[in-house]
């Protein structure tokens, strides 16, 4: 998140988008974000802005939250983690793992933080992990009128479906209740250079691979360029063997997912066990994985039809490889959560991410999305897209009642915006 001249005028991290917004607020305490909201008639929050659209901006208030207390309360009997608003997951990592603890999955960015991420359904990778949000058991969100309201999974399980992935529709998520398990460690290796073809005829097996996998390609050649693989490591605490991935070999120096970029950024790799929130990311904290200088757009589709969508993708390779720095596939399990791009469907994502030139990258997504049609894409909410919103409903089953949701909680509209009142339709 940056400024655009005015110190007061704000671009998300990616800078394709200014904010419209008229005021904007940096509460310190929970109590501060009452009284804004409270004082406010129209309000929109933000996370770390690593958004690529216009789902967090506003033309009255718009809210940071980079300045609350990153609240990290470890409740080892429940096996619990209540977190603040101003909390990254790359911080979260570091405590949990200090006191033995830890999360079941992670993105590849350790900056994002934990509460905008769950309330756009970002996800890792891993055919038996759910998105980020899935290990969320309550939230606790400042409503329109300044109050503070806490929704509980086993108190309130209907309405909490709707309201973890809700978009910032029905309030100011102030604290998330996350669900831990005991530390781990994972082991990364990279196989390179493994061709197209066996990587697609063989999905499954590669997915199957490891805890979490992620496969890019550039699409520049029939090629996959790289298989990111990480492992828990077992009891013993011996790291899994290396092995041969098709026609792939392992790479024996570390590596960029995207060509020719150097890799001090990245998580360590090479089969070199360490703590799970050190290897599943991608990137490090205490690095900048980029100047931001690219666009992004993802989109979920049903696993078992990956194969078939990746194919009707081949004949805009050339096209597809004119304006993509690198795309990423990533699995992802089903979960119950209205809004999630996963929602009771088990998913394959293909993330794009784009050279930063809308006029060059805007035709490419149109066809693309043309072409995965058939498929019934769920685009990232947070990400560049252009579908329609009646395609969107029609793929989302419980829309209409999240949007029902966001109207009980949210009755004058105080924290909708252009993008949630074109996309939550009530269709009931």
């Amino acid at each position: 998140m940056h400024a655009d001249g005015d110190p007061a005028r704000l671009r998300n991290w990616a800078g394709n988008i200014v904010f419209s917004h008229h005021t904007l607020h940096e509460p310190t305490s929970v109590q501060q974000l009452q009284q804004i909201v409270a004082a406010s008639r129209s309000c929109r929050v933000l996370g770390s802005a690593h958004s690529f659209n216009a789902i967090a901006d506003n033309t009255g208030d718009l809210v940071t939250l980079r300045s609350m207390p990153t609240t990290i309360d470890i409740d080892e009997t429940a096996h619990e983690v209540r977190v603040g608003a101003g909390t990254r997951y790359g911080e979260l990592g570091r405590a949990l793992h200090a006191r033995g603890w830890a999360l079941p999955n992670l993105g590849s960015l350790p900056h994002i933080s934990v509460i905008g991420a769950c309330s756009t359904g970002t996800h890792g990778s891993g055919n038996n992990n759910g998105c980020l949000a899935t290990a969320v058991v309550a939230v606790d969100i400042v409503t329109a009128g300044g109050d503070l309201v806490r929704i509980d999974a086993n108190a309130a399980p209907e309405s909490f479906a709707g309201a973890v992935v809700a978009l910032g529709t029905l309030g100011a998520v102030v604290t998330v209740t996350l669900r831990i398990e005991p530390t781990y460690d994972i082991a990364q290796r990279v196989f390179v250079n493994v061709p197209w073809e066996d990587v697609v005829e063989h999905l499954d097996e590669v997915f199957a691979a490891g805890y979490s996998v992620s496969v890019f390609t550039t699409w520049r050649d029939r090629v996959i360029d790289q298989v990111w693989i990480k492992q828990r490591v077992n009891p013993a605490g011996e790291p899994p063997a290396a092995a041969a991935l098709f026609g792939g070999f392992e790479s024996t120096a570390q590596v960029h997912p995207v060509p020719g970029v150097v890799a001090d950024p990245c998580t360590a790799q090479l089969g070199v066990a360490g703590p799970w929130h050190e290897r599943l990311p991608h990137f490090r904290l205490d690095f900048t994985p980029s100047s931001g200088d690219e666009l992004q757009s993802e989109y979920l589709i049903d696993r078992a039809r990956a194969e078939e969508a990746l194919r009707a993708l081949e004949p805009m390779r050339r096209r597809l490889a004119e304006v993509t720095q690198v795309c990423e596939l990533r699995t992802i399990a089903a979960d119950s959560l209205w809004l999630s791009m996963a929602f009771a469907r088990d998913s394959m994502a293909i993330h794009f991410t784009w050279i930063s030139d809308v006029g060059r990258v805007a035709p490419v997504i149109a066809e693309l999305e043309a072409r995965l049609d058939a498929f019934a894409p769920r685009p990232h909410w947070g990400k560049v897209f252009g579908i329609d919103a009646a395609r969107i409903a029609d793929r989302y089953p419980r829309l209409g009642d999240a949007a029902a949701l966001a109207r009980q909680f949210d009755p004058s509209g105080v924290f909708r915006n252009a993008f949630t009142d074109g996309y939550l339709r009530d269709t009931r």
